[in-house]
């Protein structure tokens, strides 16, 4: 049976608890055993124990010895996996755990917006076959964005008018992965509470990553 570590907290208004739980019945529904945490301590254990760590933890600062132990575990083969601000703006101090997840969360013009979500329809990957276009109201994403990541879906901003809006369309990644040393990391912007994986799509998404990024 594989081991997952789902580590969740800090800044309440993105529903750490709620995502917690809802990851935890997607991963268990796969045979995983789970270890849930409310503390940033959990990551200065024996994290090679787990085949996957899912961190939700918003606006938080990182002990540099728990971030390096964290990075050291995923470079030797746990795979990590997660979403929205609490995976890409979890510790905004902690560079090395931006450049380990991928990305960093920078804004959401207009706050709860109405975007769409689009599939790449040039990939075959497992990871988003089946899944088509789908419309989120929710904070769309606007994330700097490591160039070595492989993405599977996009949203085109700007969705609403703001400063950015004199660049013209572009499209920011809503799911990607990358790799670090041995381990796999998969990311999905959406999830700003667990009510958004009430769509179909979107915790379908978060369940195929789980599954993807585990040792």
């Amino acid at each position: 049976m594989k081991k997952a570590l789902i580590v969740y907290g800090g800044w309440e208004g993105h529903d750490p608890e709620g995502v917690a739980k809802v990851f935890s019945d997607i991963l268990k529904s796969e045979n995983f055993e789970v270890t849930l945490s409310d503390t940033l301590d959990a990551f200065g254990g024996d994290l090679s124990v787990y085949d996957l760590i899912v961190p939700i933890w918003t606006m938080g600062t990182l002990d540099g010895k728990l971030e390096e132990n964290v990075c050291n575990a995923v470079a030797n083969g746990t795979g990590i996996a997660g979403c929205h601000g609490g995976m890409c703006d979890a510790f905004r101090n902690s560079t090395q755990w931006q450049f380990m997840t991928g990305s960093q969360w920078v804004a959401h013009p207009g706050g709860g917006v109405t975007y769409k979500v689009e599939i790449d329809k040039n990939t075959d990957s497992p990871l988003v076959a089946g899944i088509n276009d789908f419309m989120v109201t929710s904070e769309q994403y606007y994330i700097h964005v490591d160039p070595a990541v492989k993405v599977y879906a996009t949203t085109k901003f700007p969705t609403v008018e703001g400063e950015h809006s004199s660049n013209g369309e572009v499209d920011v990644p809503v799911v990607y992965t990358k790799f670090w040393g041995k381990g796999k990391v998969y990311y999905n912007s959406l999830g700003h509470t667990s009510k958004i994986f009430e769509i179909p799509e979107a915790k379908e998404l978060m369940r195929r990553g789980f599954l993807y990024a585990a040792r």
